[in-house]
């Protein structure tokens, strides 16, 4: 019932919203006299401060008017290229001038992870001006309806593997956090099946391959409690009236009530700050506040069958590493990656992903030839930083776009095929 009463909650304080939004409005008003007095100001903060702590964030949008390509700015317009009832294909299609030379197609597969895909908005953005870029659009579990079926993680491989197929040949794929390891299993899975559509290259970000490299908080909680603790405790069942009544999953407010507690002070000092500024009417500072908290409040709900799975495959036995994973009874083989140029980013102070466990990938895929290999590992940054950020732009989209013009199937030479057995790790 925890799920039930917290969507009771939420509608319970609607009013008292409406009425704090009214009193924003009053006494942030520039005819209003008391509006330009300390004491307006602490009301209209007072007010907003309180709209906004208890809001449920709706799903933002990625914004993303235009791009330079070529030194020139060009319109951007986002299309569905491809849709299924958990996951939608966006293109952001740039209208770059007739006769150009075309960009890698580069699918940007973001996580499932209780954020929307718009929390790599800076990633797509930053992306823009060197490739076609794609991005996987998740669905919120609790929108989708029961009768649209189940979804889990060999149903998350399968979408990666469909849209790789959709976009046709001497495409560059980028996972960013947890689609790393669906993303790695759907390579591993075509290349072992000869599938001619496999990506040229593959950009591993901040990825939980193995977590027993350096484990965080996260992998840890995840190793001391066991699948059936997670069963037990998170797994709830979508209240009435949304699209999604009585399906099983794992809410996205418990995602963001773990991410938040691992960082509590932080957040109550940025809120303390965001009041402060509204009062000293500091309006660009208060403006960033809005814009960071709109998107890491907003979440959604994931399925119970993938979070379970994944959390089980992933985190509790680590089969990706000891070369146990499956994926519908086939074998996910790294080694049989032989001709997909790989790449691993990884930040020097991530707590989500620890430093090592992206990198993993690049022993684990021992095929690969060494020259076809890139590890990069960004320093001063956390889990964010990594796809996100000052550094990120200036440091680590360069290299991302080097690598992918560079070892791109189209423009390389062909890859010698290397015979290598599988050297599965211990437990």
């Amino acid at each position: 019932m925890f799920y039930q009463l917290y969507a009771l909650s939420h509608a319970a304080a609607q009013p008292y919203r409406a009425f704090a939004d009214a009193a924003r409005l009053f006494y942030s008003n520039p005819l209003n006299p008391l509006s330009h007095t300390p004491f307006g100001r602490t009301a209209a903060a007072m007010a907003e401060l309180f709209e906004r702590t208890t809001r449920r964030y709706g799903k933002p949008e990625f914004g993303l008017k235009s791009t330079v390509v070529d030194w020139k700015q060009v319109p951007v317009s986002e299309k569905i290229v491809w849709s299924r009832p958990f996951c939608d294909l966006i293109h952001f299609e740039r209208a770059v001038p007739a006769g150009k030379r075309p960009d890698p197609k580069l699918l940007i597969v973001a996580p499932m992870s209780g954020h929307y895909a718009t929390l790599l908005r800076g990633t797509v953005e930053a992306m823009l001006p060197h490739a076609d870029v794609y991005i996987t659009d998740w669905a919120d579990a609790r929108m989708v309806p029961l009768s649209e079926g189940r979804f889990d993680l060999d149903d998350y491989i399968d979408y990666v593997i469909e849209m790789l197929h959709a976009l046709g040949p001497n495409v560059h794929v980028m996972g960013v956090c947890q689609p790393a390891v669906p993303v790695i299993a759907a390579v591993a899975l075509m290349e072992a099946r000869g599938d001619p559509l496999s990506p040229s290259t593959m950009t591993l970000m901040g990825g939980p391959i193995d977590t027993r490299k350096n484990p965080t908080a996260v992998n840890l909680l995840a190793e001391e409690k066991g699948i059936e603790w997670f069963r037990n405790n998170v797994i709830m069942q979508v209240p009435w009236p949304e699209p999604g009544f009585m399906r099983d999953v794992y809410p996205g407010f418990l995602q963001l009530s773990g991410f938040m507690s691992m960082n509590l002070d932080r957040h109550i000092i940025a809120h303390k700050d965001f009041f402060m500024h509204l009062v000293k009417h500091d309006g660009d500072s208060a403006e960033k506040h809005r814009d960071f908290y709109d998107e890491y409040l907003a979440v959604m709900d994931l399925t119970a069958e993938f979070y379970l799975q994944t959390v089980e495959t992933v985190f509790v036995n680590h089969d990706l590493p000891k070369g146990t994973m499956k994926h519908r009874g086939e074998p996910v083989d790294l080694t049989a990656i032989r001709t997909v140029a790989l790449m691993t980013v990884e930040g020097e102070n991530d707590d989500i992903s620890g430093l090592g466990q992206t990198k993993a990938a690049q022993t684990l895929c021992v095929n690969i030839p060494a020259d076809y290999r890139v590890h990069y590992m960004q320093p001063a940054v956390g889990h964010y930083g990594v796809f996100n950020g000052s550094r990120f732009r200036s440091e680590i989209v360069p290299r991302i776009a080097d690598f992918i013009t560079s070892y791109g199937k189209e423009s390389r030479t062909a890859i010698r095929p290397r015979l290598v057995k599988s050297d599965k790790a211990k437990a």
